[in-house]
């Protein structure tokens, strides 16, 4: 039997200097203009076996292509081999991707330079499509690269290559844990396999329905976010892979990913950014945009690529996120003009105002992320959880911008709105009983809302205490119940949702169930296993550092504070060259009462406030006792030094 595909929409890759990560390289340094420096032909089989070399046994079928029309197969037994070979016009690295199915072991995808072997991957028997990666291949320029498909016990089916730019960051991580080592070794190589090369020329409009897409365009920075069978990102998608992006280093793919959706808020679309674009990060993707009246638009993607957009400021320090006009207007309107454009249904009283949904389709607009409902909400826990975080952001950012005035007027409006959300919004009921959402015609919404319900807590709208500790439990309960969702993306945001509540153990097991599920089939049948969901991989990048390392960068004022959120049994964890503005950091937790962080910057200090959970008199650095400084973070009590960590220093901070 021969299989195989999904629409490929890659095959060239972006020049990464061999050199350290630093400012110059943040921005991925391009080659020469023009110059592209590893071209595959014909990746995706649709032009026949143009490109490539087929041995007996093997050719291009149209019974089971991965997407488009036709794929390569190789048929069972010894020595059958479909390759192709390409010289490298410029020096770098690279990761060569391809999904493949099987229909028995011991088949093989290879990847040679200069006839050495470069890597490969072992193939499994795997009837459904899956993506396989051989990561972080170093090339000269003049080298020649050699990618094969190699026959195993049973048929092979290979389709969509794609050769994407090896991240400009390569975080390791250490434990006495083995298991965050191998997810978080997995997770970054299957994060960086999904990044995209500016001048790429790729199809665009593909989709489900229309697999060769409506032509083609040059990509610009960017990576997938959304299905792997559609040419574009989506913001809901972008916006939760951000920080894993940023621990990569792919900050010139954050800032025109924002920048893409910022540009389409536009007026006509009353301040709604589009929900995807291509990977041309211009074209709106024509499967989710039909005209300016009628395209998919959800309330909290706004919120959140304003608050995403302030995350990418401070753990990059790039001066485009206050300083482009097009952002800070996008950063203003949808804060403001869109807010006052979308509130009529319900009556938040004076002084308040609340982004709404239509209570239609996602055509028309939606108030939540959660599509299934059929709730016709007007307002959602998870739209005005997002608001306020916004309104905070953007607080944050014109502090960047040196506009106090502006700061303090945003967070003045974000403090009212939590106090309307605490004090009425969300109502006096606990658990099950908390309102998170009410709808068009004034009916209220408790119990078990899936987004609706886990933003609430997760972008800590909720005040501090019993309330917000019992909304927690119901959803911990209510996420491994009968109602629990069908989604592997959907829980991606649970360990999010439980580290910003200092609840680190729930968190790590619900890290642990997402990377469990990586190889179960989606439930979307062409998106592959679950693993192939990009989501999963980027947040588990973003959850290790952020969330188990407890790392918050201030990269533009050279600061950062750490919080040890290890789990009970983790002793100790490591990353290492972890890229904060220009630099790294590797950072260490020893369980919750040691942190050790070394400034592997040459020449700037970074001021660093190093937390730990709980009530302590004393802290120690470097072994020199000194009184701790008390603190509280959404309810979280902590004790704290700040100290000045001299440029390639390592400094250690403990407690108890």
């Amino acid at each position: 039997m021969r299989r195989a595909r999904l629409p490929l929409l890659t095959a060239i890759a972006l020049l990464v200097p061999l050199a350290p990560y630093t400012a110059a390289t943040a921005a991925h340094a391009a080659p020469a203009k023009g110059v592209v420096p590893l071209t595959v032909a014909n990746p995706g089989f649709e032009k026949g076996t143009k490109g490539w070399s087929f041995s007996a046994g093997t050719g291009v079928g149209t019974n089971y292509p991965h997407g488009g029309a036709r794929q390569a197969y190789l048929d069972g037994g010894a020595g059958k081999r479909v390759s192709q070979t390409v010289t490298a016009a410029a020096s770098g690295r690279f990761d060569i991707s391809a999904w493949i199915a099987t229909g028995g072991p011991n088949g093989r995808f290879t990847v040679k330079v200069n006839g050495v072997g470069a890597g490969s991957v072992a193939l499994p028997a795997r009837t459904a499509y899956a993506r396989y990666t051989v990561s972080r291949v170093a090339v000269e320029r003049g080298d020649r690269l050699e990618i094969a498909f190699e026959s195993g016990d049973a048929w092979v089916n290979a389709d969509d290559v794609m050769v994407s730019p090896a991240a400009p960051a390569d975080p390791v991580a250490t434990s006495s844990d083995p298991r965050v080592v191998e997810m978080f070794d997995w997770a970054k190589r299957k994060a960086n396999s999904w990044v995209q090369l500016p001048g790429t020329v790729g199809a665009i409009n593909v989709d489900e329905n229309r697999t060769t897409g409506s032509g083609t365009g040059a990509y610009g920075p960017s990576y997938w976010a959304g299905y792997a069978n559609r040419s574009g990102y989506y913001s809901r998608d972008m916006t939760h892979q951000l920080v894993g992006a940023q621990v990569l280093g792919l900050n010139a793919e954050n800032r025109a990913m924002l920048r893409s959706f910022a540009a389409s808020a536009t007026a006509a679309h009353k301040y709604y950014p589009v929900w995807a674009l291509n990977f041309d990060t211009t074209t709106y993707l024509a499967i989710d945009y039909q005209n300016s009246g009628s395209f998919v638009r959800e309330v909290p993607a706004t919120f959140e690529l304003v608050e995403k957009a302030n995350q990418a400021y401070r753990w990059s320090g790039d001066r485009a996120y206050v300083e482009d006009p097009a952002l800070w207007d996008f950063y203003r309107h949808a804060t403001q003009e869109f807010i006052d454009l979308h509130n009529g249904a319900k009556d938040n009283g004076p002084g308040v105002a609340v982004a709404e949904g239509t209570g239609g389709g996602i055509f028309q607009g939606t108030a939540s992320y959660d599509e299934q409902g059929g709730e016709s909400l007007a307002e959602a826990g998870d739209g005005i959880a997002s608001q306020y975080q916004a309104l905070l952001a953007v607080a944050s950012l014109a502090r960047g911008r040196g506009d106090t005035a502006v700061a303090e007027a945003y967070d003045a409006r974000a403090a009212a709105l939590k106090a309307y959300f605490n004090d009425d919004w969300s109502g006096a009921g606990s658990g099950a009983e908390m309102v998170r959402g009410y709808s068009t015609d004034g009916r209220v919404f408790t119990g078990w809302g899936k987004e609706n319900s886990w933003f609430m807590p997760m972008k800590q709208i909720i005040d501090p205490g019993p309330r917000n500790d019992a909304y927690l439990d119901y959803i911990d309960q209510q996420a491994q119940g009968p109602a629990r969702p069908r989604n592997i993306e959907a829980y991606t945001y649970l360990p999010d949702t439980f580290f910003a509540n200092g609840r680190p153990d729930t968190a790590w097991k619900w890290m642990g169930y997402v990377y469990d599920q990586r190889d179960t089939q989606h439930i979307n049948a062409a998106q592959g296993p679950n693993g192939d969901y990009p989501e999963v991989s980027f947040t588990l990048v973003g959850q290790t550092v952020a969330g188990l390392l407890g790392l918050t960068p201030d990269a533009p004022n050279r600061a950062l504070t750490t919080v040890s959120r290890l789990p009970a049994g983790m002793g100790w964890l490591q990353v290492a060259d972890i890229p904060v503005g220009g630099d790294t950091v590797t950072l260490r937790q020893d369980g919750a009462t040691g942190t050790t962080l070394t400034n592997n910057s040459a020449t700037g200090a970074y001021t660093w406030e190093a937390r730990f959970p709980g009530a302590h008199a004393t802290v120690t650095v470097d072994g020199v006792v000194r009184p701790a400084v008390a603190g509280s973070d959404h309810g979280v009590a902590y004790s704290s030094a700040t100290v000045t960590v001299a440029p390639g220093a390592t400094v250690t901070v403990t407690v108890g």
